[in-house]
C-alpha cells in the first residue's frame, strides 16, 4: 500500500470578490486515511448515550480507583512536580516498573535504557509501529484484531497481513502463520490476554512464535495490557520471560487497565535497549513525555504490590457474577480466560448480522455491546458480541435483567 499522499488544491477564486478575500483550500486525502471511519467503540458508546442504554460496549470501569492513588498524585502536585519530566518517564516510575516486571517474570529490565512511559498503550503501540515499519513492510496481526493496530500500520505505509484465530476457541494456527511470513515481514503483533475474545497464549504458542522468528529481523510487539486480569489460576505468561522472544520484543502494558484509570492515558513499553532506543526516537517527537504528577502518584501507589496482584481475583468475581446473570438467558457464553470482556453467541436469539443485532439490543433492550465482526477486516460474522463486565454489580445486575428477557 502506498504511503499517505495529501494534495492541497486551491479553489478557483471568485473574480467578483474583493482582492483581500481569504483563500480557501480543498484537502483531498488518499488511502489509507480516507478508509478509516469512526471506531466501533465511538459508534456504540454514542448510541448507548443517545438511547439511555447500559453501556457494556466500551472497555472502561464505571467505578473509581482507590482514594490512595488520588492522594499520592495530589501530593506530587502540591510538592511542585508539575513541569516536564524526563522524556522517557520519571525515574521513580520506571524503577517501579522494573521492580514489578522482575517480580512477575523473573527478568530485570534496566530502568534507564529499557523502559519508557507512554501516553497510554495505544500511543505505545502506534509509536512502536512507526519506529520499525516502513513503506511496503508487512505486519502480521491476528483476527479478531484490536482496532488500533491496522490503522497504525497503514498510516506509516505498512501492510497488515491477517492470521486467523480459530473460532470458537480463538487459538492461533502457527502453521498458517508460517505460511504468511515473507522477506517483507517486519513485525508480528500478539495480544494476550486477548481483546476482544478473552483467550490466552500458552507456553507452546510462545515456543512456536520463537521458532518462526528465529534467524529473522522480525520485531514482536506484544500487547499485554490485561496482564493482571487472568482467571482460574492460570499462570501469567509474557514474552519477557521467554529469553529468545524477549530479545526481539517490545512489550506494552497499561496503568489505565490495571488501576481503573483509563482516562489518565498512562502506559509503558519495555524491551531490549536497541529496540527502546529506536522507539524513543519517535516517542520524543510524537509525545515527548507524560503527565508528571500522575507518573509520581502511580509510582508511589504501585509500591503496594497487592494492588495489582489482587486484580485477577477482583475481576474474576465480576466475570462469574456476570456469567451467572446470563445463565438463564439465551446467549451462549464462550470461555473467558482473561481481560474484562465476555463474548457470547446469540444464534438462539436472532439471525441478524452482529452489527445490526448490537444496535437492536441497544435500542430495544437497553444494553450496548460490541459486534465482534468489527474486529475482522472482511467483516466475518460468527454471530458473536462482546460485553464489558468491568462494572459495578448494580450495573451488571440491571444489564442481566434486560438480557434475560431477550
Amino acid at each position: 500500500m502506498n504511503s499517505l499522499v495529501l494534495k492541497v488544491v486551491p479553489l478557483k477564486p471568485d473574480m467578483n470578490s474583493s482582492s483581500n478575500q481569504t483563500h480557501k483550500f480543498k484537502f483531498i486525502s488518499r488511502p489509507p486515511l480516507n478508509t478509516m471511519g469512526l471506531t466501533i467503540f465511538t459508534v456504540m458508546s454514542k448510541l448507548a448515550a443517545d438511547c439511555g442504554a447500559i453501556n457494556l460496549s466500551q472497555g472502561f470501569p464505571d467505578f473509581q480507583a482507590e482514594p490512595a492513588l488520588f492522594e499520592s498524585t495530589l501530593r506530587a502536585m502540591q510538592a511542585g512536580h508539575n513541569q516536564y519530566p524526563p522524556m522517557a518517564g520519571t525515574p521513580e516510575l520506571r524503577l517501579a516498573i522494573a521492580d514489578k516486571v522482575e517480580t512477575l517474570y523473573g527478568v530485570r529490565y534496566d530502568a534507564e535504557h529499557e523502559i519508557t512511559v507512554t501516553a497510554g498503550a495505544t500511543q505505545a503501540i502506534f509509536t512502536a509501529i512507526a519506529a520499525f515499519v516502513r513503506s511496503g513492510d508487512e505486519v502480521i496481526v491476528f483476527e479478531p484484531v484490536y482496532d488500533s493496530y491496522v490503522p497504525a500500520i497503514e498510516t506509516v505505509g505498512g501492510q497488515a497481513v491477517y492470521a486467523q484465530l480459530n473460532f470458537p476457541g480463538y487459538k492461533p494456527d502457527w502453521n498458517r502463520v508460517q505460511a504468511l511470513i515473507t522477506p517483507r515481514t517486519r513485525m508480528i503483533i500478539i495480544n494476550s490476554p486477548h481483546n476482544p475474545t478473552g483467550s490466552l497464549l500458552a507456553d507452546d504458542d510462545l515456543s512456536a512464535l520463537a521458532e518462526l522468528t528465529r534467524d529473522t529481523d522480525i520485531v514482536v510487539l506484544s500487547d499485554e495490557v490485561y496482564e493482571h486480569i487472568i482467571f482460574d489460576g492460570e499462570r501469567r505468561r509474557s514474552v519477557a520471560s521467554h529469553p529468545e522472544l524477549a530479545a526481539r520484543s517490545l512489550i506494552v502494558s497499561s496503568f489505565g487497565k490495571t488501576y481503573h484509570i483509563t482516562g489518565w492515558k498512562i502506559g509503558y513499553v519495555f524491551g531490549a535497549p536497541e529496540l527502546i532506543s529506536e522507539f524513543r526516537k519517535v516517542h520524543q517527537f510524537n509525545v515527548f513525555t507524560v503527565n508528571t504528577p500522575c507518573q509520581l502518584g502511580i509510582a508511589d501507589y504501585m509500591s503496594v504490590a497487592s494492588r495489582h496482584l489482587g486484580l485477577a481475583e477482583f475481576y474474576q468475581k465480576k466475570r462469574d457474577y456476570f456469567r451467572a446473570q446470563l445463565h438463564a438467558s439465551r446467549f451462549e457464553l464462550l470461555p473467558c480466560r482473561g481481560t474484562y470482556f465476555q463474548v457470547a453467541r446469540y444464534d438462539a436469539i436472532s439471525d441478524l448480522p452482529d452489527r445490526e443485532f448490537a444496535k437492536w439490543l441497544t435500542r430495544e433492550r437497553g444494553v450496548a455491546v460490541i459486534p465482534v465482526s468489527a474486529f475482522y477486516q472482511n467483516g466475518r460474522d460468527d454471530h458473536v458480541v462482546r460485553f464489558c463486565f468491568a462494572k459495578q454489580e448494580t450495573t451488571l445486575a440491571a444489564a442481566g435483567e434486560q438480557l434475560r428477557r431477550v
